[in-house]
């Protein structure tokens, strides 16, 4: 199961372009989720709109998915992008049809709604061949950012929760401090 939610009384830090780059570039995710113009994606922990907007120009929607309406109070402050639709759902029950999306990506929030259920509502919105992404934080990095390590997940323990939940794995690597885990829906 997963961990704590992000506080929403700290979004700014969410914004940090310096920081946020460090660990994943705007060009590694739109390039490691491969999207077309007409794509209909999700952003699983969407926080402030960072990832969003590098993804929304890419994309023929984007679906903004966040438990903390807090954090989607920050993202209009900021400024919605039209082709972003906000929504306020776990990722365990999102409000999608089944084949819905073309593809979905999460940005160290991972650890933040790891389950079973997450991972079969995402088998079951996402079409065949759609594209998970999931970048985050990973148990085996020194814990210099993030969460604790103790709140992490392997990029095994992600492949593992993968290919149990109906995904074929593409790609699976661990860097310093995160992973990087892509699967296809069987």
């Amino acid at each position: 199961m997963g961990y704590h939610t992000f506080d929403a009384t700290n979004a700014d830090r969410l914004e940090n372009a310096a920081e946020r780059y460090r660990y994943l570039s705007r060009e590694e995710l739109v390039g490691t989720l491969e999207p077309t113009d007409t794509d209909v994606v999700a952003d699983l922990g969407s926080g402030t709109g960072f990832y969003t907007d590098d993804v929304a120009p890419h994309v023929g929607q984007v679906y903004a998915v966040d438990v903390q309406d807090a954090m989607h109070e920050a993202y209009r402050e900021k400024g919605v992008p039209p082709n972003v639709e906000l929504v306020t759902s776990d990722v365990a029950d999102l409000p999608f049809e089944a084949n819905q999306l073309d593809g979905a990506f999460s940005t160290m929030t991972y650890h933040e709604f790891a389950s079973d259920d997450s991972i079969d509502e995402l088998a079951r919105t996402l079409r065949p061949g759609g594209r998970l992404v999931l970048v985050d934080w990973s148990a085996d990095g020194p814990g210099e950012s993030g969460p604790p390590t103790d709140e992490r997940y392997t990029a095994g323990d992600v492949v593992t929760a993968l290919d149990d939940g109906n995904f074929e794995i593409d790609t699976a690597t661990t860097r310093v401090e995160t992973f990087v885990v892509v699967g296809i829906v069987r």
